[in-house]
């Protein structure tokens, strides 16, 4: 099945990780993480490593370490951690088929694709790690 929403794992991961770490009182490892989510323990520490190089979170060494978030929960969009995995959400107007001839004078899906695109983005920005 087709989905009309297409967010990478990593995206995907690194929202969900950014969430469970906002909620914690104590430092959060990757083996917490994948417990909690099932996602694979190798891709969300690489996906945390980038969350720590991009000044996102702030990581601990060794056998009880972890990682805290480096900023406030509020001061942090899910805009900003879904740009850093996937990149900015795209505004272009226009047929999405690139096709060099359409025979239609209007495009048969109305403007549906920035509309979508338009919401989703506004959705990830009004919504910060500790309204989720």
């Amino acid at each position: 099945m087709s989905k009309i929403l297409n967010i990478s794992e990593a995206a995907t991961i690194a929202i969900h990780s950014m969430a469970l770490i906002a909620r914690s009182t104590t430092l959060v490892n990757a083996q917490e993480i994948a417990k909690v989510t099932g996602f694979s323990k190798n891709h969300i520490s690489k996906v945390l490593q980038q969350l720590a190089k991009s000044n996102m979170l702030q990581s601990t060494r060794g056998p009880k370490g972890g990682f805290i978030l480096k900023r406030q929960p509020e001061e942090v969009t899910l805009l900003e951690i879904y740009k850093l995995f996937d990149g900015e959400i795209s505004e272009s107007t226009g047929c999405r088929m690139q096709c060099s001839f359409c025979p239609f004078r209007n495009c048969i899906f109305g403007g549906l694709a920035e509309k979508f695109s338009r919401e989703f983005r506004e959705y990830l920005t009004s919504k910060n790690l500790s309204t989720i």
